[in-house]
């Protein structure tokens, strides 16, 4: 027990009655301030192009229900049969509903799917149509214009989501947004990462937002970063396999396959035999299919067909006549569900022989992986469960872009002198706060990726050039300091 509390004295407080000083801010690195400042952009002037291809990607999630509506009484039969007629009967039934061009494809039909006959016409261009028959009775089921077999429906949100209806020019908005997305998925997980203050926190907080930081940005910012997080593998991969088929940086990955060897292999239909004997005809047989290389007998697809199935192609397939006299037949697996089917052969129609054979198990490891990833893109390698995948990614990607949007709001200055509508952009500078080696390094790879994706190249100009011009006009328009008169004597 002290003196002052035996006097009775009361204790005078210590000196802590005011707030402790808060720890100073921790300094932002440069690479930190160069990529807030990227991600900043990225989601104020990209982000619109990503909403399209969003909302676009999610409708065409829905394409195999819509076309189960719209053209149920045409892809499917009402009731299945114990035997199927001959390919011969159902294409003369196609003829005689569709007299007009040149068959194309057949693809026989299967349970309870129609066989479907693609006829081309010149004045279709990249078009034909398909009639559709029901293989136990024979009967025409109706017809449709298609593109590479889709339906008019599938066709118009195909074209939609790659060019909003716009042809060459409208391409450019979904390769822009196929460009930067991966930019802008990665940069935030770095963000989020840095931003946590301690190893453990940082891990918690990836999957689960922080909540705890009372109201206003700090809440959104959690849920915006968490939840792209739980988006950001899903988002590479539509990121990736969207830039495939892009129309200039899918150019240089067709070309890069190409050096390395690792395209989808062609399969050879030349006979070097000499064209192939006149068809016996009888039997049934007596339906002509005009195909590419004149008039085949109809009665050759029954036969290509029984080659095909003794050479172990299961499953549907597609048969397509040969391209000109002399020249072999092609069967091809189109069950694009996971585990694929995608072997081909070419077959001889006068000998029934095998002349060429592509099995999917022999392709480039690559060709394997574009050719599965567009078909995951596409929502069909994992049926219902791949479109629900697809329609949770584009929902998540709209919500972060909300969330991003609304950060940028509530941060705006709200005092009576310097109100605006939104907040202020990250402070300039990261650039030349960059060590040596990093632009050593950092200078030459994005150029790389600028080659390889062009429009992202052109468009990392773009915003240098545009942050340059605005860090001039903000310097001119700045205020030159008052100078400072010194203190009087005595002060």
């Amino acid at each position: 027990m002290s003196l002052t509390e035996l006097s009775g004295t009361p204790t005078p407080e210590p000196a802590t009655t005011a707030e402790k000083p808060a720890p100073p801010a921790r300094r932002t690195s440069p690479f930190g301030a160069l990529l807030l400042r990227l991600h900043f952009y990225v989601g104020i002037l990209v982000a619109p192009f990503l909403v399209v291809a969003a909302l676009t990607g999610l409708a065409y999630t829905t394409t195999p229900q819509l076309d189960s509506i719209l053209y149920g009484d045409q892809l499917t039969v009402a009731q299945a049969g114990d035997r199927q007629l001959p390919l011969a009967e159902q294409i003369g039934a196609a003829r005689n509903a569709h007299p007009d061009g040149s068959i194309t494809t057949v693809q026989p039909g299967d349970g309870d799917r129609s066989t479907t006959v693609v006829f081309s016409l010149p004045e279709l261009g990249e078009n034909q149509h398909t009639v559709y028959i029901n293989p136990y009775t024979g009967e025409s089921q109706g017809q449709l214009t298609t593109w590479f077999g889709s339906t008019p429906a599938t066709t118009w949100l195909d074209d939609l989501h790659r060019h909003l209806h716009l042809g060459t020019v409208g391409e450019h908005y979904s390769e822009l947004a196929a460009s930067w997305l991966w930019v802008m998925a990665l940069g935030g997980v770095i963000l989020w990462w840095r931003r946590r203050s301690a190893a453990r926190a940082a891990a918690r907080h990836l999957f689960v937002p922080d909540l705890s930081t009372g109201k206003g940005v700090r809440r959104t910012r959690g849920w915006h970063a968490t939840t792209g997080i739980w988006l950001t593998v899903g988002l590479l991969f539509l990121s990736v396999t969207g830039l495939t088929w892009s129309r200039y940086a899918g150019a240089n990955f067709a070309a890069g396959l190409d050096a390395l060897n690792a395209r989808t292999p062609e399969i050879s239909t030349s006979l070097t035999a000499g064209p192939p004997a006149p068809a016996e005809t009888g039997g049934g047989h007596e339906h002509g299919a005009a195909g590419a290389g004149g008039v085949v007998e109809s009665a050759a697809f029954d036969r290509v067909l029984a080659v095909a199935r003794g050479a172990g192609l299961s499953g549907p397939v597609e048969i397509t006549p040969a391209p000109e006299p002399g020249s072999a037949w092609t069967v091809t697996q189109v069950d694009n569900t996971w585990p694929v089917r995608k072997d081909r052969i070419a077959v001889d129609p006068a000998s029934d022989t095998v002349t060429a054979r592509s099995d999917f198990a022999d392709w480039p490891l690559l060709a394997k992986m574009s050719g599965l990833g567009i078909q995951a893109h596409m929502g069909i390698l994992f049926g219902l469960v791949n479109q629900i995948l697809l329609a949770a990614l584009a929902l998540g990607l709209l919500c972060v872009i909300f969330w991003g949007y609304r950060m940028w709001w509530q941060r705006r200055p709200t005092r009576a002198d310097r109100r605006a509508i939104a907040g202020t952009p990250p402070a300039r500078g990261g650039v030349r706060g960059l060590p040596l080696w990093a632009l050593l390094i950092g200078v030459p790879v994005t150029v790389a990726i600028g080659w390889a994706l062009p429009l992202f190249g052109l468009t990392v100009i773009a915003f240098l050039v545009i942050d340059v011009v605005v860090g001039a006009v903000s310097r001119r328009r700045r205020p030159a300091a008052a100078p400072t008169s010194p203190a009087p004597a005595g002060s």
